[in-house]
């Protein structure tokens, strides 16, 4: 049934709707879509099928009344009929998951929130290499782009194209279960989706490229997910994770100015800090810390939490975070690790002291096409008053992002050096 009449603010701009419907639905449309017609591939050009036909038809008839349950139900049938129209087709007719009339109502249900969760689960099968489980699950779940996924990795585009083009053969060859797996071996796989849910929460709340640096729908569907994960097992980096989340998240609000520039953590006004996100973060930092053994994610959050409850940048307990990143590298260490660390270091102990780390990491050339690692030489150059030296470094991370409200930021920070 559809409406003829619509409160929506996008109401006399309908391709406007239709893509804030994309924007916020499609990856779960998608993933119902791969569990009733059991082709990634099909499932894809049949989603998009379905978004062209709402442009014509919502036009004439109207905005359905659940926008989201057409959808699904449009482009199940543009796949059937695709199929029809190819040979040998009784097979894979019998394969399209037939629709119980519970379900055919309750598209807003919980039915297809797991959806996604099973898509998560198969994309990262331990039949799969590892190297393609976390890559895919971002292209296909998350869907962020192939160039995004590289930018993420520091590897090229072509190359990661390859990697997704692979697991995807696979999981069809393979004929993986969509399916979450049984409680038993969620723990096999947990690690595989945790490293997802938190690049996808990265890319929404730091973007990779494009005129703004946060993608709000990114990091709150990573926020739903772990919550959603918590349900299936309690596990403490599960709670690290969440609470990491929650503790940035809390930030959202003072991270840009009205402009879309980025304000840098030491600026930011910290009466804009969401006080429930901050309290939910750290209670779940403690859980985290009860629960089992310390992990990757939960010393993240305890070092988000350090900066959370510190009134001023200048009164953050510098100690303490240096502590807990010498407990990240050895949990897990890398080289971001490493240049986070050194940003800390240079706050407790002074400029050098920081250097000397960003100094190593650059002659170990692992992150010298990470613009962060630059920005961080910059800055601490600037503070020991190598201005040349400083430039140079914020010319090497300008050329590396594409990220517009960094690439202003990285400009701000040159053109202060000048006036200097």
């Amino acid at each position: 049934m559809h409406s003829q009449e619509t409160s929506s603010p996008f109401e006399d701009d309908l391709p406007a709707l239709i893509d804030a419907i994309y924007r916020a639905e499609s990856r779960r449309i998608y993933a119902t879509l791969i569990r009733l017609i059991g082709d990634m591939q099909l499932a894809e050009e049949a989603m998009h099928d379905a978004f062209h036909v709402a442009l014509s038809q919502w036009q004439d008839k109207g905005i359905p009344d659940n926008p989201r349950a057409w959808l699904v139900s449009t482009a199940r049938f543009k796949a059937i009929d695709q199929l029809r129209r190819q040979t040998h087709l009784a097979e894979t007719l019998e394969a399209i998951t037939p629709l119980s009339d519970s379900e055919a109502l309750d598209w807003d249900g919980d039915i297809i929130e797991d959806d996604q969760l099973r898509l998560i689960f198969t994309c990262c099968h331990p039949a799969l290499d590892p190297k393609l489980q976390i890559p895919l699950t971002l292209r296909e779940v998350c869907g962020l782009t192939t160039e995004e996924i590289a930018s993420a990795y520091l590897v090229t585009p072509s190359t990661m194209a390859q990697r997704i083009v692979r697991g995807k053969a696979k999981i069809r060859d393979s004929k993986l279960p969509f399916e979450i797996p049984e409680r038993s071996q969620l723990a096999q796989r947990l690690d595989a989706v945790l490293a997802v849910v938190y690049l996808l929460f990265n890319e929404g709340y730091s973007a990779t490229k494009g005129d703004t640096l946060l993608r709000v729908e990114l990091s709150s569907e990573a926020i739903r997910l772990s919550r959603q994960l918590l349900e299936l097992m309690q596990d403490s980096e599960i709670e690290g994770l969440l609470a990491l989340m929650l503790l940035h998240q809390s930030r959202s609000a003072s991270r840009t100015n009205s402009a879309g520039d980025i304000i840098l953590l030491e600026d930011q006004d910290r009466s804009l800090w969401a006080k429930d996100l901050i309290d939910e973060g750290r209670f779940r930092v403690g859980r985290a810390f009860v629960l089992g053994s310390v992990g990757f994610y939960t010393l993240q959050a305890a070092i988000s939490a350090c900066h959370a409850q510190a009134p001023t940048w200048l009164e953050t307990d510098w100690q303490q975070i240096v502590q807990l990143y010498e407990a990240l590298s050895q949990v897990d260490p890398s080289p971001i690790v490493e240049l986070n660390k050194a940003v800390a270091v240079s706050m407790l102990e002074g400029a050098e002291a920081g250097l000397k780390i960003i100094t190593q990491l650059i002659r170990g050339q692992e992150l010298e096409q990470y613009h962060l690692l630059h920005a961080a030489h910059g800055e601490l150059l600037s503070r020991t008053g190598e201005l040349m030296g400083a430039r140079s470094a914020f010319e090497r991370a300008l050329s590396l992002t594409n990220q517009e409200a960094e690439r202003r930021v990285l400009k701000l920070k040159m053109s202060r050096l000048d006036a200097i």
